[in-house]
């Protein structure tokens, strides 16, 4: 009977109320010894990140921010290649550039050959010698008639024989009178030139028929001829009753010389002549407004210069480029609406004597005089050697200057 009640009471020792207990506790106790484990990382990853902190902290203190110089580093690499780009695009354009002058000669060249014109001397030999670059081209706007003005300017500020070959070589500066030849082609006229080309070597034969009403036109084949010709930073236009200081015209084109695009004279608006019969009369004066009108800015015809990219552009785009009745409104006519620069300078139009003398004695020598009643200097035949004796800037400036 004692067996029996001990052997039941061993047997009844866990019930199952203290088993669900146990299994209980034991679960707790899991999750206690689980969340101990996984509190272990997250505080070695704590102390971690205050160690970089303090580490950054003291960085800081010392003036060795890493994220500030890795930002500077940043925005001065930003800045090259920014800088880089903008040289590959000024590059590029330079190319561009050159290609457009490169094919404005051959399309001079071909229609030369096409028209059944020789090629001239100096296409000759700017073709076996390949081009140079030349600081201007100054080509001198003569006729037929003219052959004492062409002498009197031999005589005075044009550099002649050996004088003229050094000035080309050393100082890369090109002058020629521009002609081109007569209705009659081959006539006493053409071969009158001729001969005076084969005892001066001083002239650039346009294809072009000559005569007053078509100076707009040769203008046009003048940069366009001479852009092909010669690789020059600035084409010049003169005429030939204009005295001309060519060191000082050298100076006042170099301070230019890193505009693309300048067209540099002395500046005018003036009026729209709608009167037939009178000088300078416009035949399209309906285009510019009402009567009384004035023409847009452009530079007076006596003497200007544009540069290499506006000689370019008149060379690709002659064909399509508008000639009024004045050759100097045509020009300036042209330039309407590109983004040009016109650099109005008033030593290019002086006074003859007693002018351009009282602006030479002060210290600012003149780059052209003439004479404004006659749209050049008055007999300039007979007038231009006592201009240049009073108004020169005399020889030794030539070859002195630095350009």
């Amino acid at each position: 009977m004692y067996l029996k009640s001990r052997e039941h009471s061993s047997r009844t020792v866990i019930s199952p109320k203290w088993t669900f207990f146990l299994c209980l506790g034991c679960f707790c106790a899991g999750m206690l010894f689980t969340n101990r484990m996984w509190t272990i990382p997250e505080s070695k990853g704590i102390t971690r990140t205050t160690a970089m902190e303090a580490e950054k902290l003291k960085l800081v203190s010392e003036g060795c921010n890493p994220i500030s110089k890795e930002v500077r580093s940043e925005a001065k690499d930003i800045f090259g290649e920014v800088f880089k780009t903008h040289h590959a695009i000024q590059t590029l354009d330079k190319t561009i550039s050159n290609l457009e002058m490169e094919l404005a000669a051959a399309r001079a060249a071909q229609e030369s050959i096409l028209s059944g014109s020789p090629l001239s001397e100096d296409l000759k030999n700017n073709e076996s010698a390949g081009k140079r670059r030349y600081l201007m081209v100054v080509g001198i706007n003569t006729a037929f008639s003219s052959r004492k003005r062409r002498d009197s300017v031999r005589a005075t500020w044009m550099p002649q024989g050996e004088k003229r070959r050094r000035l080309e070589e050393e100082k890369r500066i090109i002058i020629r009178f521009v002609i081109g030849h007569s209705a009659t082609s081959g006539g006493i006229l053409d071969r009158a030139i001729e001969a005076e080309d084969r005892k001066h070597g001083d002239f650039l034969r346009l294809d072009h028929v000559e005569g007053y009403l078509e100076l707009s036109a040769k203008t046009k084949i003048y940069f366009a001829t001479a852009a092909a010709l010669w690789d020059a930073d600035f084409y010049v236009k003169v005429d030939d009753d204009v005295h001309v200081n060519i060191a000082t015209l050298g100076e006042t084109l170099v301070r230019h010389r890193a505009k693309p695009r300048v067209y540099i004279g002395c500046m005018k608006s003036g009026p729209v002549l709608n009167q037939k019969g009178v000088r300078y009369h416009e035949p399209e004066h309906w285009k510019f407004g009402e009567a009384g009108n004035k023409y847009f800015r452009h530079a007076t015809g006596q003497l200007y210069a544009i540069s290499k990219d506006l000689a370019t552009y008149i060379s690709i785009n002659q064909h399509v480029l508008h000639r009024y009745a004045n050759e100097d409104v045509s020009l300036g006519s042209w330039f309407i609406g590109l983004d040009i620069e016109h650099i109005d300078d008033r030593r290019l139009c002086c006074g003859t004597p007693p002018d351009c003398e009282w602006k030479a004695q002060a210290g600012n020598i003149c780059v052209a005089s003439f004479d404004w009643s006659c749209s050049g200097i008055c007999r300039s035949a007979d007038r231009i050697k006592e201009v240049h004796r009073r108004c020169g800037e005399g020889e030794n400036a030539l070859w002195s200057a630095k350009f």
